[in-house]
């Protein structure tokens, strides 16, 4: 994944946007970058790798080093950016979010027609955000740049643009399924992909864009320059797993929901006749699991508890390293476990969603470990049957990592592909195999996930307005 934000001012403001770009670091892991406008110096750039310290370390000196009345930055789970760039358009920088799933194409393109050449990174790829930007200057009109861009890449890009004058233009990716939004103060205004990055700077709401929407903003005005579409599909992910609980999107507060998603699954369990009776504590599998257990805690009656902390002063983020097996090492040594509460306890825990697997079978482990009686696990979200292919949030290369996509294999080989909704739904004999198998690879006494339903039920949005393709693949 990743996230942008940007401030255009009549006043400095590098520091309001290195506060707001650091607040965007829980959406990526690999690069960090500001880019700014000052009058007398012009756009200058500066990127860092940020794989192994967080965005803060890595630019504490900016303040020296630049300066501006406008700025953009970018934390990036990708490429390098924002880039500084020359065209008939004039000098800019460049950030964008999202993911090109047909960029091979639109390069090949590129070349044929243009003469021109890309900086090519290692192995021969191309930095994404550098085509955006050769897609946006294939047209005369850098709006219709932008537009051509997005109609052109197969996925998604939300894009920020700083002129060479101190405004901002920001364009919403095509279909809207990732936010994109605009703050302002007495002194100018603010953009961004979380609200309360610059809620926190001091900005007050003033607008969302629509899908597809293109925006300039100044420090005196906020100008449409393309209208929004009529279809929307924001991603559901971003209230079930990597927005922040203090994000809103489209009016709808990501704690909140969690909140009401797991009070729905304890619902959904009690009209189902579980027998929980004897669980002792319900916690959730930390962070973002957390909210949607004390939703259910509160829902169930039982008592919501810790059982288990993370350590998280040095390793911040259990995916921060490169190699899966140091990921999972990390994972397992920040576990610290308050042995009052597991010895002896039959435990209900709730996890954002179940990908992979792989760390939650380290952490049933670990519990037992500990001498926990039982474990009971839900997901607040449906299996994962696809990989995402218009963002990019999951480091998952193939289908066939999903652990659900290989219990199908499992139990009835390629040909249950073509029940998957039965999988997904728990009330069917193949629903009840799939959850069945899980629980004895992993050793949970029972599971369960949230219905795609519930999940639109507890955000509260029209379901066409949402993106629902990793759960059911449906575009």
């Amino acid at each position: 994944m990743g996230g942008f934000f940007g401030i255009t001012s009549n006043k400095s403001c590098l520091a309001d946007v290195f506060f707001g770009v650091d607040y965007h670091s829980h959406l990526g892991t690999r690069r960090g970058g500001l880019a700014a406008y000052d009058p007398e110096i012009g756009l200058q750039r500066k990127i860092h790798n940020i794989e192994n310290a967080p965005f803060r370390t890595k630019f504490e000196r900016i303040f020296s080093e630049m300066s501006g009345i406008a700025a953009i930055g970018c934390i990036s789970d990708t490429d390098p950016q924002p880039l500084l760039l020359r065209s008939h358009h004039g000098p800019y920088a460049i950030c964008s979010v999202g993911i090109i799933n047909n960029s091979d194409e639109l390069i090949n393109s590129y070349l044929s027609n243009s003469g021109c050449h890309f900086d090519a990174m290692t192995g021969g790829k191309v930095n994404s955000t550098e085509l955006v930007a050769a897609l946006i200057d294939r047209k005369e009109d850098i709006i219709d740049g932008i537009k051509f861009a997005q109609q052109s890449i197969e996925g998604t890009a939300s894009i920020l643009i700083l002129t060479n004058d101190g405004s901002i233009i920001a364009a919403r990716d095509r279909m809207g399924r990732l936010p994109v939004q605009i703050g302002k103060n007495e002194n100018g205004r603010a953009v961004s992909f979380e609200s309360f990055a610059y809620q926190k700077l001091g900005f007050e709401d003033e607008y969302e864009l629509g899908p597809g929407e293109i925006v300039k903003i100044s420090p005196d005005s906020l100008d449409l320059l393309s209208p929004p579409g009529n279809e929307k599909r924001i991603c559901s992910f971003l209230w079930s797993y990597y927005g922040y609980p203090t994000s809103t999107y489209e009016g709808v507060n990501v704690e909140a929901m969690r909140y009401r998603n797991g009070a729905l699954m304890a619902e959904n369990d009690e009209k189902s006749g579980k027998d929980l009776d004897d669980i002792d504590y319900v916690g959730g599998v930390p962070d973002s699991g957390t909210p949607h257990a004390i939703g259910y805690a509160n829902k169930s009656g039982k008592h919501f508890a810790r059982a288990f902390i993370k350590y998280t002063p040095t390793w911040s983020r259990s995916f921060m390293p490169p190699d899966q097996a140091d990921r999972d090492r990390i994972a397992k040594m920040k576990q610290i476990p308050v042995l009052d509460l597991i010895k002896g306890k039959n435990l209900l825990f709730v996890d954002d969603s179940i990908v992979r697997g792989t760390q939650l079978r380290e952490t049933v482990e670990f519990l037992y470990e500990n001498g926990a009686k039982s474990v009971h696990m839900r997901s607040a979200c449906p299996p994962i049957m696809y990989g995402c292919k218009y963002l990019n949030f999951s480091r998952a290369t193939s289908d066939m990592e999903l652990i659900a996509r290989r219990v199908i294999v499992e139990l009835e080989g390629e040909a249950g592909f073509d029940h998957i909704d039965e999988y997904s739904d728990g009330s069917t004999e193949r629903g009840k195999a799939l959850r069945k198998t899980i629980c004895e690879k992993f050793h949970f006494d029972s599971l369960e996930f949230q219905s795609l339903e519930g999940v639109v039920k507890a955000i509260g949005l029209d379901p066409c307005e949402l993106c629902t393709y990793c759960w059911n693949g449906k575009e």
